[in-house]
């Protein structure tokens, strides 16, 4: 099997602003999930608020949960996140194929617990960073899809559109 071209692998500055995105939205869906239960709690009374406080004091918790079920459940279903999805850049193994899920698991969990590790991608040769070499996964860029020539009236992309009949 031959190896991909160095430029056919994600580098880490699209990897970098990915994974700013992908944290934005789940630290945005958070907050609006923290505003929402400190509301209830409001409403509904003190046992509800004593809940409320518990669920923001656990939040340094919850949140980076919150991460690694969102990564983890993207490359397993879609082989990329919305952020990947931005700067065009997929999840696939190092054979090429899609990610299982037990590798998005492992791969989204060293990602968060030691996010330092990604720096690794700076310096390896298939921009492979310390989560990628434990759960034997790489980053690729899409390929760019060839535009298509629009057919014209009368079916083959060389003929001239079709003038207007003059009405009579």
């Amino acid at each position: 099997m031959t190896e991909p071209a160095r430029s056919q692998y994600g580098g880490f500055v699209s990897r970098a602003v990915a994974l700013v995105v992908d944290a934005v939205v789940v630290a945005v869906v958070a907050a609006g999930a923290l505003v929402f239960v400190q509301l209830m709690g409001t409403v509904f009374g003190a046992q509800t608020r004593d809940f409320a406080r518990a669920v923001i004091q656990l939040s340094a918790i919850i949140l980076p949960v919150l991460m690694i079920l969102y990564d983890s459940a993207f490359w397993a279903l879609a082989g990329r996140t919305p952020g990947m999805a931005l700067v065009g850049v997929r999840v696939v193994t190092t054979g090429g194929r899609e990610v299982s899920w037990l590798s998005s698991l492992i791969r989204a969990v060293v990602l968060v617990v030691f996010p330092v590790g990604a720096l690794w991608s700076l310096v390896d040769r298939r921009h492979q960073a310390v989560h990628d070499k434990l759960a034997r996964t790489t980053v690729v860029r899409l390929a760019p899809v060839p535009s298509q020539p629009v057919p014209l009236r009368g079916g083959s992309a060389g003929m001239q559109p079709a003038r207007p009949r003059p009405s009579g």
